[in-house]
């Protein structure tokens, strides 16, 4: 049997701290759990080789089935899962280790969220979506695979909102994401080991953009490995392995539908890059943009 390593028993804490702090005042156990989230990411990010940093619901997920495939086909490993923060590490010491973050709670255990000084000099791919999408697949995933929990921790909205309140809501939508990009906007020429990856362009030539970023952790991918990685995760696999994964215990919760009989609470949902404007008025639509034009830096052209 393989003994639970350092990172196992981290993750078993912070689990204990989190059911700990519900019973304490909700500030106080909000800002316990937080502090404890910011100490294990603290932990994860000194013992990573590469940092991959997004907004929730930017594409993470596929990105991490991308390069999983890829290390898993190369080194023979078990191809039906995700792998956890350094599983591959333990089988191959020559697979780098990858700490994907959505950047909530390091601030919580450092004190501050100067970027450059939190990632220091780890080579960091920051995944950009377009706020407008990311917003409208968010409130998807708040409204059908968001713990309470987690709501609570984040600020997310507890009651009952309708999607043109939540993604235009300075708590839960397109202004908390834009305040997210403009704050790496701020500190990019400070991190010369950043690069920036972004989801669209990642849909338009999925198999370059993976290039680019194996390439950037030090890989040298050949041509039939990124052809496997993209066919392995396509759209229509992962929403097959997400129907597979529905009744089958164990199963990554990141790949398995909060309910199987509706689509929108699938985490592979539709994928379509301007989407958004599917779910609101040309009047709303109008205003967003006005907001987004107002408010993003314009260096990541989504303005």
């Amino acid at each position: 049997m393989q003994l639970p390593t350092i990172y196992d028993i981290r993750t078993g804490m912070r689990r204990l701290v989190s059911m700990g702090s519900v019973v304490l005042p909700r500030e106080t156990g909000v800002r316990a759990e937080r502090w404890f989230r910011g100490y294990e990411d603290k932990k994860k990010l000194e013992n990573a080789d590469g940092v991959i940093v997004s907004f929730g619901k930017s594409g993470r997920t596929w990105l991490r089935v991308l390069i999983w495939r890829y290390f898993a086909k190369k080194n023979g490993f078990a191809a039906d899962g995700i792998s956890e923060f350094d599983e591959f590490r333990l089988k191959n010491p020559n697979v780098p280790v990858l700490f994907f973050t959505h950047d909530n709670y390091l601030k919580d255990f450092v004190g501050h969220d100067r970027k450059a000084d939190l990632y220091g000099d780890a080579r960091v791919v920051l995944l950009l979506r377009d706020p407008r999408d990311t917003a409208v697949s968010q409130f998807f995933q708040w409204k059908h695979r968001i713990v309470p929990r987690k709501k609570v921790l984040n600020n997310y909205p507890l009651g009952d909102i309708d999607l043109h309140g939540f993604i235009t809501s300075e708590q839960s939508g397109i202004p908390k994401i834009i305040d997210f990009m403009n704050a790496w906007a701020r500190e990019m020429k400070q991190m010369p080991n950043l690069l920036v990856v972004k989801y669209e362009d990642l849909r338009a030539d999925t198999k370059n953009e993976l290039r680019r970023v194996l390439s950037f952790f030090g890989q040298q991918p050949s041509e039939e490995e990124l052809d496997d990685a993209v066919s392995f995760a396509s759209v229509e696999n992962m929403r097959r392995m997400e129907l597979e994964n529905a009744s089958k215990a164990g199963a990554h919760r990141s790949l398995k539908p909060a309910d199987a009989s509706d689509p929108s609470s699938f985490k592979v949902r539709r994928a379509k890059v301007g989407g958004w404007r599917d779910y609101v008025t040309e009047e709303q639509s109008d205003a967003i943009d006005k907001m987004v034009k107002e408010k993003l830096d314009p260096v990541f052209g989504y303005v």
